[in-house]
């Protein structure tokens, strides 16, 4: 039995995550998504590209090695999945308009190496690195470097070689990025240049790799969708305690002169989406993981019975502060997993 895309936003939370994916009648050509496609293919039109990644339906934002297409989640085709998505994860990467665009000329850009064989080429070798390392489970990146492009959260350029031809590509494909002004006295130039050059080599040709595989193709999943989110979930946690007490107690206090004061504890729950947007934004760190933080803040709170101390402006710029260097703790402790 599948479930048709009318009746999606009919089904509760629950029998909503019961279906397998193999149950949902999602099509590409008939979603919001198509005409971001199309407006990639433009893109690579205007360059003089032949190229046009086939897209399929999957779980998550990928490009498979070897093959020259594009992966898209289900939860950015359809209102009620992409609500689901932002319930449990807090967010839904590549529903807007540009994030999807972000996504896709990303996405693109490992699609046309799988295409044209470019990971070859002895000059991508020497400015971007060997694709045959292997990929890291964790990475510390550098956020003040200006040897990579600036693209995708979380300095993504900086994780693998192959990443960061994917993020010089998009940036170099985006018709609005003014590469050649904005990275001008940047290392991360000479690579951009490379893109252009190679761009040019292969332009109007044919690709070399042309079959359509679609590795992860929903309709072929049998997993349901629930046993889907519990493993992202556990994908996304904490597995290492923060210590914040020393760092709240500078923010709040307990002495009884604040005892008409806000609770810290409400005054986080009421901040809480608006400090998780400003914080994942800062550190590209995933809003699910930062949410995990303030749980704990608001427990913690909760505990020591603090209260403001200062106004209600102040007492967020620093717990954003407070809740970015925990964020980029958890990336520089080794624990910042890299979905691929």
């Amino acid at each position: 039995m599948t479930s048709k895309v009318s009746q999606l936003s009919r089904l509760s939370d629950d029998k909503l995550m019961d279906l397998r994916f193999n149950q949902l009648d999602l099509k590409l050509k008939s979603s919001r998504i198509q005409p971001f496609i199309e407006r990639l293919y433009s893109e690579l039109s205007d360059k003089g590209i032949r190229f046009k990644p086939h897209c399929w339906i999957s779980t998550e934002w990928f490009a498979q090695d070897g093959v020259p297409g594009i992966a898209i989640p289900f939860f950015v085709l359809h209102p009620r999945l992409a609500r689901l998505e932002r319930k449990l994860t807090f967010e839904v990467e590549g529903w807007s308009e540009r994030d999807c665009m972000k996504l896709l000329r990303h996405e693109a850009g490992h699609a046309i190496d799988n295409a044209f064989h470019l990971r070859k080429l002895r000059r991508r070798q020497k400015l971007f690195g060997l694709s045959s390392t292997p990929y890291p489970e964790s990475y510390t990146p550098q956020a003040y470097s200006k040897k990579f492009v600036v693209h995708l959260n979380s300095w993504y350029a900086q994780s693998h070689p192959d990443e960061d031809w994917a993020e010089t590509f998009a940036v170099w494909l985006n018709p609005a990025s003014n590469w050649k002004k904005r990275y001008a006295k940047w290392p991360a130039l000479q690579k951009l240049k490379l893109v252009d050059e190679l761009m040019k080599e292969i332009k109007g040709k044919t690709p070399k790799v042309g079959r359509k595989e679609c590795p992860g193709d929903i309709t072929k999943i049998r997993k349901k969708i629930k046993t889907y989110y519990q493993e992202k979930i556990d994908m996304y946690g904490i597995d290492q305690p923060f210590y914040m007490d020393p760092y709240l107690l500078r923010l709040f206090s307990a002495d009884t002169k604040y005892k008409k004061n806000k609770p810290a504890a409400r005054f986080i729950r009421e901040q809480s989406t608006d400090l998780r947007r400003i914080v994942a934004q800062w550190t590209g760190q995933y809003r699910y993981t930062i949410n995990l933080i303030l749980k704990e803040l608001i427990e913690s709170c909760e505990n020591k019975k603090l209260r403001l101390t200062t106004s209600e402006e102040e007492a967020k710029m620093h717990l954003i502060g407070l809740l970015s260097t925990q964020s980029l703790n958890y990336i520089t402790s080794g624990n910042h997993s890299i979905p691929m």
